[in-house]
Formats: structure tokens, C-alpha cells, sequence
């Protein structure tokens, strides 16, 4: 029997962990461990060792060519960026991660380092950027735009022909109605409902959505 291709999860903390029962469900690669905080290193994570911190990615990456961005995105997106550029420049190949449960259609776009989680549907001719999280049962309907460095929570709808900006974080529950542009960025918070294009990085909630500020 073929033997799997080993990949590295860079990020220990919960996200990781349904990153893993992905993964696993997926069946397209062994995880050979993890990439943490030094003080981590030695310890599991449902099975799997944390075999190096950041500062080791160098040596990590030359001896296992593959890895998974694995660190979450809720408020900012700023450190999950910084490690996908840094494993991206010492030549790591990020391969899509697509749940069994999940549906994406052949006419569908999906960018490198992505994952699409357990029930999500990414529909005709939708577009996802790279170092993306399509969470659980979100929904990413047709000729819609998602940009690099995204995550669509778990829930979520976005209706077709959007257009999300980069490094954008949708809230579980929230719904973005057809046709709406997002700018980079934004927050839009949980069960929140967008109707109007957002053309100022910020962040939004309620129904209908407005922005509100923060000291």
C-alpha cells in the first residue's frame, strides 16, 4: 500500500484540531506533526506531536515539503498571513484541504493553502482566493468572489455574484444578500445581515448591518 504524503500543521491552537478531523476524514495526507509556541514543543494534539516552533519552519519545511496554515482568524488575520507568506517563501507546497461532507463543484475555483470544512458548499463558478477557511456549513453560492486570507465562518451564506474583499472574517450565521461587495479587511459579526455594499474596511453587525467603532 502507497504510503501518504506527509504535511505540517503551522498553528496548535483549536482551529487546529477540527483542521486535523479534516484531514483525517480527507485521507490524502499523513500528518507528520505540528507547529506551535516553543513551550509546546513535546506535547500532543489528538494524537499528533508538536515538533518545532516558528523559528524552526526553515529546517521543517526542507524536511517535509508540505504544510497547512492551521491558525485561526477571528479578529485579525495578520499572523495567519505572516505564516503563509513565510512558508510560501522557503517553498512549501500548501495543497486544498476539502472535507468528504463538503460540496464543491468542478466549476469552482479554490486557492492554494484553502480549506473547506465539513458541509460547507462552494457553488458554480464561485471563486476562493488563497489561505482561505470555508468553516462548517457555510455556504458560498455561485459566481461569488472570495479574497486570499479570508474565512467564512461556520453558517454563513453568502449569496451569489458577491464580491469579498482580502482578508476578510464573515461571522457564523451572518448573510451577505446577492450582489454585495465587501471591502478588505472588514469584520462582519455573527447573524449579522449585509444589504448594502461596504466600500470602508471596518467592522459590522446587526440588521440590517452598521459599523460600530472601537477606542
Amino acid at each position: 500500500m502507497k504510503s501518504l504524503p506527509d504535511i505540517i500543521l503551522v498553528g496548535g491552537g483549536g482551529h487546529c484540531s477540527s483542521v486535523i478531523d479534516v484531514i483525517e476524514n480527507e485521507g490524502r495526507y499523513r500528518i507528520a506533526g505540528i507547529v506551535d509556541v516553543p513551550e509546546k514543543v513535546g506535547h500532543m494534539m489528538l494524537n499528533y506531536p508538536v515538533i518545532g516552533n516558528d523559528s524552526e519552519l526553515e529546517d521543517l519545511i526542507a524536511k517535509f515539503s508540505m504544510a497547512h496554515i492551521s491558525m485561526g482568524h477571528i479578529s485579525s488575520p495578520e499572523k495567519r498571513i505572516q505564516l503563509y507568506n513565510i512558508i510560501i517563501a522557503l517553498g512549501a507546497t500548501t495543497p486544498v484541504i476539502i472535507a468528504p461532507s463538503a460540496h464543491v463543484s468542478k466549476y469552482a475555483t479554490i486557492g492554494e493553502g484553502s480549506i473547506v470544512m465539513h458541509q460547507a458548499l462552494v457553488n458554480v463558478h464561485a471563486r476562493i482566493g488563497d489561505n482561505c477557511i470555508i468553516n462548517n456549513k457555510a455556504l458560498i453560492e455561485h459566481n461569488t468572489q472570495i479574497g486570499n486570507h479570508c474565512h467564512v465562518s461556520t453558517g454563513a451564506i453568502v449569496n451569489g455574484s458577491c464580491n469579498i474583499g482580502p482578508s476578510c472574517f464573515i461571522g457564523s450565521g451572518a448573510v451577505i444578500k446577492h450582489g454585495i461587495s465587501i471591502a478588505q479587511n472588514s469584520i462582519i459579526g455573527a447573524g449579522a445581515v449585509v444589504y448594502k455594499d461596504i466600500n470602508k474596511s471596518g467592522t459590522y453587525v446587526g440588521n440590517p448591518t452598521k459599523q460600530i467603532f472601537r477606542l
